[in-house]
């Protein structure tokens, strides 16, 4: 069965099959997981893999107090299956469209961004005639490539270094310094973990956490295919986390804490009992 792995639920994991049905994984008491499902279809929640389907061309911008309008143009590829309302991640940030040609100048979309957008992401800085990842919802029924992703930006990291290794390409970046309302998102970046940059699900291949850098690595194919090749360093880029490691750091958290599911709590006593008992302290 082709399926999507939403996220989770009260300690749950979700999977959509292609008909819709529900297929829910739980934390059993005693640690693993159990299944059961639920045959009545429910709406698909919005997501992403991080695989870049097109390259679109900033076509207008027109700039208002509450935020601004954006037209892509050069589009057609992403819009035969388009309709007014369908969600489509822009550099990696989750956007409506709010009205759609896909024949005229090779097709066109605008989508609507209000300032919340605007200063989490690097779209204010877009101009007319800049390139952007393009990227449709995914259906249930197709099948899954890349990663987890909702395409709700975290942050901007800044590009500080670029060397080319063969074909490839290693690219630098950093983040920015923590605060009290964006608190630090290195606890969830790992050397072989998951990141979306700009919409592209890419492999960590390093992680500095005294800096508060990470690099990644472009192989010849993906250079082609996403507009983080082309940036300079110094650029900004959109940064996403695995969805993931939050979901797990939430629920332990609550767990520790005295909430949580049974099984979330028996599986954290079971590993302090093992190093407890490694030490010779029980």
């Amino acid at each position: 069965m082709d399926r999507c792995f939403t996220g989770t639920v009260r300690n749950e994991l979700l999977a959509f099959s292609p008909d819709g049905g529900l297929l829910v994984f739980s934390v059993m008491p005693g640690g693993g997981w159990g299944a059961r499902m639920n045959a009545s279809p429910l709406p698909t929640p919005t997501m992403f893999t991080g695989l870049i389907e097109h390259l679109g061309t900033v076509s207008a911008i027109a700039h208002d107090g509450g935020g601004c309008t954006l037209t892509i143009a050069d589009s057609a590829p992403i819009l035969t299956d388009c309709h007014v309302g369908d969600s489509i991640a822009v550099n990696g940030a989750c956007l409506t469209a709010t009205a759609f040609d896909a024949e005229e100048h090779g097709g066109w979309f605008t989508v609507w961004l209000a300032n919340e957008t605007l200063e989490r992401t690097d779209l204010g800085e877009r101009q007319v005639g800049d390139q952007v990842n393009l990227e449709r919802a995914m259906g249930a029924h197709v099948r899954f490539g890349g990663h987890f992703v909702q395409a709700h930006v975290d942050t901007t990291a800044t590009l500080v270094d670029r060397t080319p290794d063969g074909d490839s390409l290693r690219l630098l970046f950093q983040l920015p310094e923590p605060t009290p309302s964006r608190p630090s998102l290195l606890p969830y970046l790992i050397p072989k973990g998951y990141v979306a940059i700009d919409g592209t699900s890419l492999t960590i291949t390093s992680v500095d956490d005294a800096q508060r850098a990470f690099g990644v690595m472009l192989i010849k194919h993906t250079q082609e295919k996403i507009t983080l090749s082309k940036k300079r360093i110094g650029a900004k880029v959109n940064i996403e986390v695995d969805m993931v490691g939050k979901f797990v750091e939430k629920s332990v958290r609550a767990a520790l804490a005295g909430g949580g599911s049974d099984g979330v709590r028996a599986m954290i006593e079971k590993v302090v009992e093992e190093v407890l008992a490694k030490k010779g302290l029980v």
